[in-house]
C-alpha cells in the first residue's frame, strides 16, 4: 500500500495559545498564524465573507457621533481630529473578522494627538506580568514568514507607556480562559466556512483541472529509474499538451500485460450532494454569526419575493441591532472613551445607525438619550421642562381657529421666491398699530374687503416619539399672529433648544428646533359679508379673487416656511 495516497480535507482548526520559554511573545494558532487562517476563511468562503462585510458595515453605521456634540464643541472637535472615519471602518472590520482590533495611540506633550488603526494580525501579546496584565505587544509584518533571526518590535500596551512613545489599545471582549487573545464570536461556524471554501475550490479545480485524461501513453518495456521517468514524461507532455493542464497519462509498465488501467470513482447524485453542502454551510454560518434574518445582509433565503417581508425585516433588524451590533459598538466606544480620557475629554458617544430602517420613526424625535442611542439618529440636547408649565406658556399665545366672521381664502406653504415685495402690492392698506381695528401688522384691506393673515404650526401630525413641544403645538391647533410667535421666542416654551442649550430662541424661524419637521403654514382670511355678491358668495372666494382685490401678505424671511431639517446643517447652529 506504499503507492496509495489519500488526500484529506484539513481538520477543524481550533485556536491554540502557546507560550514558548525562548520567546517573549505568545504564539496564536498553529505556526503562530491563526489570524491568517481567519483572513483566508473571510476571503474564500462566500457566505462568511458576505456576513462579515454586512456586520462590520452595520457596526460602523454612518459614523461616530456624540449626544452632547452641540454643547461640548471643543471636545467634539478634538474627537474628530483624533479619530478618523477610515480608521473606525477598519477597526469595525477587524473586530468582526478577527475577534479583536487595535488602535495605535500617538502622543505629544503627554496628550493624545492621534489614534490610528493598527492591523491586529501583525501583533502578538507579550507574556503577562505578575498581575496578569499584558504590558506590551510585538509587531511583525508577516508572522508566517518570521525568521529566528528577526527581532519583532516591542510596542507598549495602552497605559503602560511613558506618555511619549506610541502605544497600542486592544479592543476585545472577555472570554473565559483566553487571557491573551479572544476567539471570534462565530468560532462554532469556522468548520462550515472552511468546508464551503474547500468545496468551492474542489468544484473549480474539478472543472478546470479535473482527472479527465483523454489519452494514455503506455511504455511496456520496463520501468526506468525516477529521473528517467520524469525526463520521458516531460518530453511527451511538451509535445502533446497545451497550457491548460495535463490531459495525457504517462504510465511505465514491465510489459503489455501489466499496463495501466483507469477506474472511475463516481459520486452518486453529485448535484444534490453539493447543493446540500452549500445550504448546510450557509445555514450554519448564519447561526454562528447570530444573523436574525439573511435579508438584513441582502441574502435571499428562499424563492419568495420581498413583498411580504417588511415586518420580518423590521423585527429582525431591531433584534439584530441590539443582540449583535450594539455589543460591538460598545466595545469600540469603551476603548475610545479610555483614550479620550487621557486628554480629559468625556463625551456621550454612539454610532449613527445604518439599517434598512426607515422603520424607526425619527420625525421630531424627543430628546431622550436612550432613544437617540437606540435609533442612531442625531438629536439636539433639551433639558427637562415641566409639561404643565409648557402648556401654560403655549396657551398664552394664539387663538382658537374659530373665525366665524372670516372666510379662509388662501392656505399655502409660502414660496417667497415667486411673490412680489410689499412696495409692489396693489391697493394694500397697511394695518399697523395706528389702526384701531387691526389685530396684526400683517392684516390689511383692499377695495373695502378686510383680510387677516395668521399662521398655524404644520403639518398637523406627529410621531409617537415627537418632541413634547411639537405635540403640544399640533394638539392645540391654534392660529397665531406673527406677533404671538415673536413673543413666544422671548419665553422658554421649548427650553434647551437655543444656542448652547439656551431656553429661548427664534421660534418664528426655527419652530421646534434643529431637525424639526414642522413649518409655519400661512392662512389668509377674508371678512364675510363686507362686500356681498349674490352670484359669488364669500365662501367661494378663490385665491385669485383675493389677489384681484389687491391683497397680498407681507413677505417674510424664507426660513418661516422651511422645516429646520431642510435648512443647512438641519437647522442646528453647531455641528
Amino acid at each position: 500500500m506504499e503507492n496509495l495516497h489519500i488526500v484529506n480535507l484539513s481538520s477543524y482548526n481550533r485556536p491554540k495559545v502557546q507560550e514558548d520559554k525562548k520567546k517573549k511573545w505568545v504564539a496564536y494558532g498553529d505556526n503562530n498564524n491563526y489570524y491568517q487562517y481567519l483572513i483566508d476563511l473571510y476571503t474564500n468562503s462566500t457566505t462568511n465573507n458576505a456576513i462579515i462585510n454586512g456586520v462590520s458595515n452595520m457596526i460602523y453605521g454612518k459614523g461616530l457621533d456624540a449626544l452632547d456634540s452641540s454643547t461640548k464643541t471643543n471636545e467634539y472637535a478634538a474627537l474628530r481630529s483624533i479619530f478618523h472615519n477610515k480608521c473606525l471602518k477598519k477597526v469595525s472590520l477587524d473586530l468582526k473578522m478577527l475577534g479583536e482590533a487595535s488602535f495605535q495611540v500617538l502622543y505629544k506633550d503627554g496628550r493624545v494627538v492621534k489614534a490610528e488603526h493598527f492591523p491586529r494580525q501583525t501583533l502578538r501579546a507579550e507574556k503577562c506580568n505578575d498581575d496578569g496584565e499584558v504590558e506590551a505587544y510585538y509587531y511583525h509584518p508577516n508572522w508566517e514568514k518570521a525568521k529566528p533571526s528577526d527581532k519583532p518590535k516591542r510596542i507598549a500596551a495602552f497605559g503602560f507607556g511613558n506618555g511619549k512613545e506610541p502605544e497600542v489599545e486592544i479592543i476585545k471582549k472577555y472570554v473565559s480562559g483566553y487571557d491573551y487573545y479572544c476567539p471570534v464570536d462565530y468560532q462554532g461556524g469556522l468548520a462550515y466556512a472552511e468546508l464551503e471554501s474547500e468545496v468551492a475550490d474542489y468544484l473549480i479545480n474539478d472543472v478546470q483541472n479535473g482527472f479527465s485524461g483523454t489519452k494514455v501513453v503506455n511504455f511496456n518495456n520496463g520501468v526506468p529509474d525516477r529521473e528517467k521517468q520524469l525526463s520521458i514524461k516531460n518530453d511527451v507532455m511538451h509535445k502533446l499538451t497545451g497550457a491548460r493542464g495535463e490531459k495525457v497519462i504517462i504510465a511505465f509498465n514491465n510489459n503489455a500485460e501489466s499496463k495501466t488501467t483507469i477506474d472511475d470513482v463516481p459520486l452518486n447524485d453529485a448535484p444534490a450532494h453539493y447543493e446540500y453542502l452549500a445550504n448546510e454551510c450557509s445555514t450554519k454560518l448564519m447561526v454562528a454569526h447570530r444573523v436574525t434574518s439573511p435579508l438584513l445582509l441582502g441574502i435571499r433565503d428562499g424563492g419568495n419575493g420581498l413583498g411580504n417581508n417588511a415586518d420580518e425585516i423590521r423585527t429582525a433588524s431591531l433584534l439584530f441591532q441590539n443582540v449583535t451590533i450594539k455589543p460591538y459598538q460598545d466595545l469600540i466606544i469603551d476603548s475610545i472613551d479610555q483614550i479620550l480620557a487621557v486628554n480629559g475629554i468625556s463625551l456621550k458617544l454612539y454610532f449613527k445607525t445604518l439599517q434598512p430602517l426607515e422603520f424607526i420613526e425619527t420625525d421630531n424625535a424627543i430628546t431622550d438619550e436612550a432613544r437617540e442611542e437606540e435609533t442612531g439618529v442625531k438629536l439636539a440636547k433639551q433639558e427637562s421642562f415641566d409639561d404643565d408649565k409648557m402648556f401654560d406658556l403655549l396657551d398664552e399665545f394664539g387663538e382658537e381657529e374659530n373665525l366665524d366672521e372670516w372666510e379662509l381664502v388662501d392656505e399655502r406653504e409660502v414660496d417667497y421666491d415667486q411673490e412680489e415685495t410689499l412696495d409692489k402690492m396693489i391697493g394694500l392698506a397697511s394695518t399697523g398699530s395706528a389702526r384701531p381695528n387691526a389685530n396684526s401688522e400683517q392684516d390689511g384691506e383692499a377695495e373695502e374687503v378686510k383680510f387677516k393673515v395668521r399662521y398655524q404650526y404644520a403639518p398637523l401630525k406627529v410621531a409617537a416619539n415627537s418632541r413634547e413641544f411639537c405635540k403640544k403645538m399640533v394638539s392645540a391647533k391654534k392660529i397665531y399672529r406673527k406677533e404671538d410667535i415673536m413673543q413666544m421666542s422671548a419665553k422658554a416654551v421649548n427650553a434647551g433648544w437655543g444656542l448652547a442649550g439656551a431656553d429661548t430662541y427664534d421660534i418664528w424661524l426655527y419652530k421646534g428646533g434643529g431637525g424639526c419637521h414642522h413649518f409655519w403654514m400661512r392662512k389668509t382670511y377674508m371678512a364675510k359679508g363686507v362686500k356681498p355678491d349674490a352670484t359669488n358668495p364669500n365662501a367661494e372666494v378663490s385665491v385669485n379673487k383675493a389677489k384681484k382685490e389687491g391683497f397680498k401678505p407681507e413677505v417674510n424671511d424664507k426660513k418661516v416656511a422651511m422645516r429646520p431639517k431642510d435648512m443647512p446643517n438641519k437647522g442646528f447652529v453647531n455641528k
